[in-house]
């Protein structure tokens, strides 16, 4: 359980530091002299290497550490980024994400990347400038630590040392001692280091951090060491990690220093400065240590989010939907008994529950950023391939979504990207051709509006054909000559979701195979939501998706027919009304009704549903809900409004599939089962 434990966590900080990492390497790209990128990049792969080491993953840690050998020439000044480095990286954090998925698949992460390490290794060597590849395999990794010299100690750190000790504070020197019969040293090493970096901070270790991380040491090392903290706590934190057979504290004076290095004469001002600054962060240090621990000061933020298991989750949201129903049968057992001491307790109830559903239906909102932020790679490696240039812009990535949506909509948003740098976006060369700019662009958008979700995806391309889709659409016998006359643009661009629709002239990997946006269209509104497109000729196009806010709760007006009791969601609802006889038409057969200047069509919904029981006349105060569907709209007729209340999606189950106009079910508060009427199956 244990070991599954640490498993988890090691998944999940790893898709977080290559997720990272790919951003980073997608902003250097951009900035390829900003320092600042590389050192973020250079930590999150020495972390991922420290955290594979530990879990025993050595292909994972030893590919990291090959990208740290070029990543550490980059940020010191001695190597610049290139096509050919930017390549090699990328095809490093691809290898290592597939060594991720294979652990996650109950994989060992092995891999073969003989060629990537040889690329990399040709990097830091300079050979591949010569060769223009990665030519040399056998090329030396050129950041392999030589032996120590016969100093302990260079002038630099013996500076900081003195410094410190003439501030007061401790400087040790530990000598920790690794068990003979360990298997993975260096991941014990890593945890000693972790501990030490976690209460101070560590000047010099002997052999280097490097030789100590490629296991080149026997069975000990040595480390000088700053810290406030006690001794016997320091000795205790570090012999308590598994397999430490020893530690030895050395507290150094100013003479057991002079011993490890004689000082020279001229120690540069600077240096000096430098160490006291050094020794004043060591100060503060306990300050901190102690404001956080304060009551008034809170956490740290970094240890304000824990992680949770989806299935907790899951679980946690059924046990709520069961409460919910009982409550709901509360309430209607409180007004029909109407005793004032139950009413109390259970509007009381009702309150606390109400914001028990607030706070469960926040806990699976998720931002969609954990869905876009794998995009601008993506976008990359498509515009490399087709050799066009592409600017994503990405705005409201904080938008909130609920997780099982968040699961979904990942792969119809590729397709609809895709499609924008493929289809929408024209080459350069036509670009230039009409003086637009050579590089296009892609706005990636989220935002809330009401209980929906909106993503969409606008490019300023060549836009829609429509003469060429109608063309082809007629082709495909989807329309007919005279029925793509009457058609709206919008109605035209819809043609484009058809099974196996496409426009393409010739098949490639990214597009064209005409399996791409129907996909798209059939997975959006099998979550409840729609698409929408809008295109100007020459000017680009734009891809509205609306998704349901969550899957799980939902406001819904419960309607009753005859004596079975239905439910249709809010958020489709524009309003409820009496409409008399002579209000309702019949035009080319079918019934419609007068409604706010216009005429729309008129569903007996009683008889869509074969309610038994169910008449076909049309009364005087006949009750309607006007629902709607994009643009269009349509009057359902009802018996009777009972009443708007929160309901829970139930699904229907494996025996019962392709209802018609039928979503799901709830149960309600006295125990009856009532139907959720899917809407947008009811406008055509």
């Amino acid at each position: 359980m244990e070991l599954n434990q640490y498993l988890s966590m090691f998944i999940d900080e790893s898709r977080d530091h290559l997720q990272a990492m790919n951003e980073n390497v997608l902003s250097l790209e951009s900035s390829p002299e900003d320092i600042s990128i590389v050192q973020n990049i250079f930590r999150s792969a020495h972390t991922l290497k420290g955290m594979s080491a530990t879990m025993g993953f050595e292909d994972l840690a030893s590919l990291t550490h090959e990208m740290e050998n070029v990543l550490d020439l980059v940020r010191n000044s001695k190597l610049k980024m290139d096509s050919f480095i930017f390549d090699y990286v990328f095809k490093s954090l691809d290898a290592l994400e597939a060594m991720v998925e294979d652990i996650i698949q109950g994989g060992t992460g092995k891999a073969d990347v003989t060629e990537i390490v040889a690329g990399l290794k040709s990097i830091v060597s300079g050979d591949y400038v010569k060769t223009g590849a990665a030519g040399s395999a056998t090329a030396s990794s050129g950041s392999e630590a030589s032996a120590p010299s016969g100093a302990e100690l260079d002038e630099f750190q013996y500076s900081i040392l003195l410094q410190t000790i003439e501030a007061g504070i401790p400087v040790l020197k530990l000598t920790v001692s690794i068990r003979e019969d360990c298997v993975l040293k260096a991941a014990r090493a890593y945890m000693v280091f972790n501990v030490l970096e976690q209460n101070g901070e560590v000047i010099k270790s002997n052999p280097s951090v490097e030789d100590i991380e490629q296991e080149r040491f026997d069975k000990s090392f040595s480390v000088f060491y700053i810290s406030q903290i006690g001794q016997e706590e320091l000795h205790k934190q570090v012999s308590s990690v598994s397999e430490v057979e020893s530690v030895e504290l050395l507290v150094l004076d100013k003479e057991k220093l002079n011993q490890l290095m004689q000082p020279p004469a001229d120690v540069v001002l600077a240096v000096q400065e430098t160490a006291a600054a050094a020794a004043a962060a060591v100060q503060e240090a306990p300050k901190a240590e102690a404001k956080k621990a304060a009551p008034q000061g809170g956490a740290p933020v970094a240890n304000r989010t824990i992680r949770v298991d989806i299935e907790r989750l899951d679980t946690l949201m059924n046990l709520f939907s069961e409460l919910l129903i009982d409550r709901v049968r509360l309430e209607q057992l409180a007004s029909e008994i109407r005793k004032n001491e139950l009413t109390e307790t259970v509007e009381h109830m009702a309150r606390v529950s109400s914001d028990l559903q607030n706070i469960v239906l926040k806990l699976r909102m998720v931002p969609i950023d954990t869905v876009f932020n794998r995009f601008p790679r993506m976008i990359r490696d498509v515009a490399k391939t087709l050799d066009k240039k592409v600017d994503l812009i990405i705005t409201g990535a904080d938008t909130e979504l609920d997780r099982t949506v968040i699961d979904e909509i990942g792969d119809p948003l590729v397709h609809l990207l895709r499609n924008a740098v493929d289809h929408g976006l024209e080459p350069t060369a036509d670009r230039i051709r009409l003086e637009k700019p050579e590089t296009g662009t892609i706005y990636l958008r989220a935002y809330h509006s009401g209980n929906h979700v909106f993503i969409e995806i606008e490019e300023d391309g060549r836009g829609i054909n429509r003469e060429g889709v109608l063309k082809k659409a007629i082709q495909n016998g989807l329309i007919t000559a005279e029925q793509a006359s009457r058609l709206a643009d919008e109605e035209v661009y819809m043609l484009l979701f058809a099974s196996g629709f496409s426009t393409a002239e010739k098949i490639s990997d990214i597009s064209g195979r005409g399996v791409g946006l129907d996909v798209v269209k059939t997975k959006i509104e099998s979550l409840g939501g729609q698409v929408h497109v809008s295109s100007k000729w020459g000017k680009g196009s734009k891809f509205s998706v609306q998704l349901p806010l969550t899957l799980s709760i939902i406001a819904a007006m419960l309607i009753r027919l005859k004596y079975e009791k239905f439910a249709i969601p809010l958020s489709s609802i524009v309003e409820t009304m009496a409409v008399q006889k002579e209000q309702i038409r019949t035009v080319h057969g079918n019934r419609m009704v007068e409604y706010r200047s216009s005429v729309i069509p008129l569903i007996p919904l009683a008889q869509v549903f074969e309610v038994p029981g169910a008449s076909d006349e049309i009364e005087n105060d006949t009750q309607i809900v006007v629902i709607r569907k994009g643009d269009k709209l349509a009057a359902l007729v009802v018996d009777e409004f009972i009443g708007q209340q929160e309901i829970v999606l139930k699904s229907l189950g494996k025996y019962l599939t392709n209802l018609f106009a039928v979503s799901g079910a709830t149960i309600l508060g006295d125990g009856q089962v009532a139907l959720i009427i899917d809407t947008n199956a009811l406008i055509k």
